[in-house]
């Protein structure tokens, strides 16, 4: 595990953005751990987040201009990485959109930079890839080119019809790479190294072996 995956997942669980226990998710499946990048919810965790997002993009090698952050979760941090790749010299453009478009002031639904050249989408997860489609959708219609997606984390799950997950499904339907801070892979490295954490590690490898992704 690379330094960065270890203090991202140091970080989601003092900041109880990573919890165990029994959560029934969108598609109906119980698992027994829930990921809510909103808990990300001061400075010195959004400025650590961010850190760990440009280590993630610079091991992943993917190519970018500016940055996208979808509403509402991706605002934050688009933003927390914006800022840690301008603390390393690379200041980049930064956009986002609204949910509803303005029909006063400047109007419109994207706030920021505007969209132009590889334009980089920085989330939490892919869930349905319903947010990562509209948001690929704004940035093509606004003639720009989508670089990448960067994620803080990859469940590996497969999708209810599909054996990939929405991740993989959304990287091969566009030809886009996907990146992300760590997956279920680390986590369950992690929890490996926790002896608290044995009995989570356990009922993690049984939700892998039941909804694990195929490749």
């Amino acid at each position: 595990m690379k330094p960065h995956q270890h203090r991202f997942l140091e970080l989601a669980l003092a900041r109880e953005a990573l919890r165990f226990g029994e959560f029934t998710l969108k598609s109906g499946r119980s698992s027994p751990y829930f990921f809510n990048a909103g808990r990300f919810d001061s400075g010195a965790a959004l400025a650590t987040l961010g850190e760990c997002y440009a280590d993630a993009l610079a091991a992943s090698g993917i190519a970018f201009d500016g940055l996208f952050g979808p509403a509402y979760k991706g605002i934050p941090l688009a933003t927390a990485l914006a800022l840690a790749l301008a603390a390393r010299g690379c200041d980049l453009p930064l956009s986002f959109n609204r949910k509803e478009v303005k029909a006063h002031g400047e109007g419109g639904s994207l706030i920021g930079a505007p969209l132009r050249g590889r334009v980089l989408i920085v989330d939490d997860v892919i869930t349905a890839g319903t947010a990562i489609r509209e948001s690929i959708a704004i940035i093509q219609q606004a003639g720009a080119e989508v670089a990448g997606i960067v994620l803080a984390l990859d469940r590996q799950e497969r999708g209810q019809n599909d054996q990939r997950s929405a991740a993989q499904e959304v990287a091969d339907t566009f030809a886009i790479p996907v990146c992300a801070i760590a997956s279920l892979d680390e986590l369950l490295q992690f929890a490996g190294t926790q002896p608290d954490m044995a009995l989570q590690r356990d009922r993690l490898l049984q939700y892998r072996e039941q909804y694990g992704c195929s490749k």
